[in-house]
């Protein structure tokens, strides 16, 4: 996806005040060896850009003048209520190194799986996107999760999911993260549902 900006002399509250005004937003890139860049893009661009998953979740090629870069969408500030961008942050990447991304799942076959089709459950999407490791040139738009095969009394967890060659998965300490799980219908999980199957008490509040 490609991303045209300019470079920016002008820093200083007063500066990006000025800029706003002129349908502009600052920004910056940094990271590599080189030194951070102060750039300008247009606004109605980026906004709409920002809509996009693609945008959040994809290698950018970043045009500045002449010169083309490989970089990432680290963060972006927003007005509280406006629509209205005030500031972006991109990271500048490199094909040889490994860089952690938070990717978008989605799911595919809740309707096919036996928990939905045959009990009568419902599944719930316990995470949205999931961070993983890997080289620039194998980070993918998503990562596509097969509920097909969940039951009733299971859960889907990260080590079940299908990923792509060269990812792996960052858990940042927890051990076997859960994607997706099986309702009954009285909304209890699957984890929850299990002991008073079992005839278990229920804890005291």
């Amino acid at each position: 996806m490609k991303v045209v900006a300019f470079e920016r002399q002008a820093q200083g509250t007063g500066a990006s005040r000025r800029m706003r005004n002129a349908g502009k937003v600052p920004g910056i890139v940094y990271g590599g060896d080189q030194k951070p860049q102060l750039i300008e893009l247009d606004h109605n661009a980026l906004y709409h850009a920002l809509k996009k998953e693609q945008f959040h979740s994809s290698i950018l090629d970043l045009t500045v003048g002449d010169q083309q870069t490989k970089v990432l969408l680290k963060a972006f500030q927003a007005h509280p209520f406006r629509p209205l961008v005030l500031h972006v942050d991109f990271m500048r990447v490199a094909a040889d190194r490994k860089i952690s991304m938070k990717v978008p799942l989605h799911f595919k076959g809740a309707e096919e799986s036996p928990a939905v089709k045959l009990e009568g459950a419902m599944i719930t999407h316990v995470l949205s996107e999931l961070e993983v490791s890997c080289l620039p040139g194998d980070l993918p738009e998503f990562i596509e999760v097969d509920l097909s095969g969940l039951s009733k009394g299971h859960s889907l967890h990260a080590s079940d999911v299908k990923l792509p060659a060269g990812l792996s998965v960052v858990t940042h300490g927890a051990e076997n993260p859960v994607i997706a799980t099986v309702l009954s219908k009285g909304g209890e999980s699957s984890d929850e549902a299990a002991p008073a199957a079992e005839g278990a008490a229920p804890a005291a509040s």
